[in-house]
């Protein structure tokens, strides 16, 4: 006859999926905007995201963003009448001399390289949406979310789209999670469908340095997608949300060489931006709280 211990832990088992929809978990930063602010707001130190980093010479972030109307808001967004955001390139986002490079990202406020964010457990949410008004020219690779390394030595796990840099890519017009650019591992890609927020949570465990991604698109509940799968998490870092364009014809430094086209409006629309503690199993995979 099976022991109490066996009922105890199927009980257990039966039950996390309601705890983790239902629940309202720690948070380790949160990335997502109050219908109050403006962009202007974000040219000044704040508690949501760096005003220093990653933004072109001589631009402030007032330029490189625009905040769209609550009720345009993400899954995790529209129950608080949150506001996504605009993240916008053009010729001048040339970031740390970066010429064949054009960059705007945002990190949060929090994560200074070594902080929590990047130990233990940790479910790291945002969710992205194509500008229409600008679309990505997807003869290129783009960066869209990545965590680099504190030695800035490699990215941990980078969300692209477009044509990717030394692959045979069937669909530029595709989301592609990679894990550790080390290794080169394709964690999970769908397709990058207009007028939709494509809903991702990352579900990263530092410490046993895997990686699974939960995905829903528009207002449905996240859903498993993949297992655990290793993915080399080490070297903390930095979370950026944003747009990185690389360069085509590139040789050798491709952060100096390669070809950029004149004229550059590109965009791209993030919001639920948040992380969340799951070191006790708590994930959010819908915006309704019980």
């Amino acid at each position: 006859m099976p022991s109490l211990r066996f009922f105890c832990g199927l009980l257990i088992t039966l039950l996390w999926p309601l705890q983790a929809l239902a629940q309202e978990c720690t948070l380790q930063f949160d990335g997502r905007i109050d219908a109050d602010l403006t962009a202007a707001d974000f040219n000044d130190a704040n508690d949501i995201f760096s005003n220093q980093f990653v933004i072109g010479q001589g631009l402030a972030f007032s330029q490189a963003l625009r905040l769209l109307p609550a009720a345009a808001g993400s899954l995790f967004d529209i129950e608080g009448g949150l506001e996504p955001v605009q993240v916008l390139i053009s010729d001048d986002s040339i970031f740390n001399n970066q010429l064949a490079f054009r960059r705007a990202e945002l990190i949060p406020a929090s994560n200074d390289g070594a902080d929590a964010s990047t130990q233990g457990v940790k479910t790291l949410h945002f969710s992205v949406l194509k500008d229409l008004q600008r679309p990505l020219n997807l003869s290129h690779e783009y960066q869209l979310v990545f965590l680099e390394s504190a030695d800035f030595s490699t990215n941990q796990f980078v969300l692209k789209t477009g044509t990717i840099l030394g692959q045979d890519t069937a669909d530029p017009d595709t989301l592609q999670l990679f894990g550790n650019v080390n290794d080169g591992q394709l964690l999970f890609s769908t397709a990058f469908t207009p007028g939709v927020f494509h809903n991702f949570a990352l579900l990263l465990d530092f410490d046993a340095s895997t990686t699974q991604v939960f995905f829903s698109t528009a207002n449905d509940d996240l859903v498993q997608v993949t297992e655990a799968l290793q993915n080399d998490l080490s070297g903390q870092g930095q979370f950026h949300f944003g747009v990185l364009k690389k360069p085509v014809n590139g040789v050798g430094d491709i952060t100096q060489n390669g070809d950029q086209p004149d004229g550059i409006n590109e965009g791209i629309i993030f919001g639920g931006v948040f992380q969340e503690d799951s070191s006790d199993g708590c994930m959010s995979l819908t915006a309704n709280v019980e």
